[in-house]
């Protein structure tokens, strides 16, 4: 998963989404609908965010896409993640096409399965995913919120590991081994909900936020940057997309991420090789 810095943006860092650049830091949309989503992307595309994850299940493709076109932002300067739910097996194809209407783009940057279906591998929709990509209705595949077996399953039937794999993710969730195992399968770890799912009461987030200056969003976010962690963050005010986008600045010192890497809750590893 190799990195780069792009100039503009904050210095926006990179990843390598199967053979596309990726933004590390891009916008969420959940749950936000309507008006008020396509003015917080309007929001979130001004101040310089460039990548933003929607889903079919988020009900809210529309509303992105207006925001898009209104932005006036070139196509190619833009990086945009939607997601098939499970529920969709057997119309993958359709679905896609009603995602590329609604969000009023030729192609997709990247496209996930939302959930593994039924807790299986997924297999025959993974081969339409290859199909759409080969097509160019989308440049990037991926998967969310599924374990390395079933990421393994999927490049067993059909030689293609994704590209990206999102997951719930934060300090409370990291686990070493997990992240190793997709980086040597060259899989970019993607984290939904990485304040959400994170105290930022704790004690050590308070501490090391205090003397950086800063909060614990930031601290958690640039953390999350540190691993090379692609992140998504949701706000609808101005302000603090503009306070979350600035993480990408703040560089953390060695032991500060010893110290928030020994948050996980985690119990053992993930990984499975």
């Amino acid at each position: 998963m190799d990195t780069t810095l792009q100039p503009g943006a904050g210095r926006m860092p990179t990843a390598d989404a199967g053979g596309h650049v990726m933004p590390l830091l891009g916008f969420g949309t959940h749950p936000m609908r309507g008006e008020t989503a396509t003015e917080a992307v309007l929001t979130a595309l001004s101040v310089g965010y460039r990548l933003v994850d929607t889903a079919t299940r988020y009900r809210n493709e529309a509303a992105v896409g207006a925001a898009l076109t209104a932005s006036g932002l070139p196509r190619a300067d833009l990086f945009v993640t939607t997601k098939m739910p499970p529920d969709q097996v057997g119309r993958e194809r359709l679905t896609l096409e009603e995602s590329l209407t609604a969000l009023g783009c030729e192609y997709v940057d990247l496209w996930l399965i939302h959930w593994p279906p039924g807790g299986f591998p997924g297999v025959t929709s993974w081969r339409e995913f290859l199909r759409a990509r080969d097509e160019g209705l989308v440049r990037a595949i991926g998967v969310s919120n599924y374990s390395i077996d079933l990421i393994d399953a999927l490049h067993e039937a059909t030689g293609v590991y994704p590209a990206v794999n999102q997951v719930q993710w934060g300090p409370g969730d990291y686990d070493a081994g997990f992240a190793e195992a997709l980086r040597r399968r060259g899989v970019v770890l993607s984290a939904h909900s990485p304040l959400r799912s994170t105290d930022l009461d704790h004690p050590v987030l308070a501490d090391i936020a205090g003397r950086y200056g800063r909060s614990a969003r930031d601290i958690v976010l640039a953390w999350n940057l540190h691993h090379k962690v692609a992140v998504t963050v949701k706000s609808a005010h101005r302000q603090r997309m503009e306070r979350n986008l600035s993480a990408v600045d703040l560089v953390l010192g060695p032991a500060d991420i010893e110290a928030i890497d020994g948050l996980s809750t985690v119990a053992g590893s993930q990984g499975n090789g």
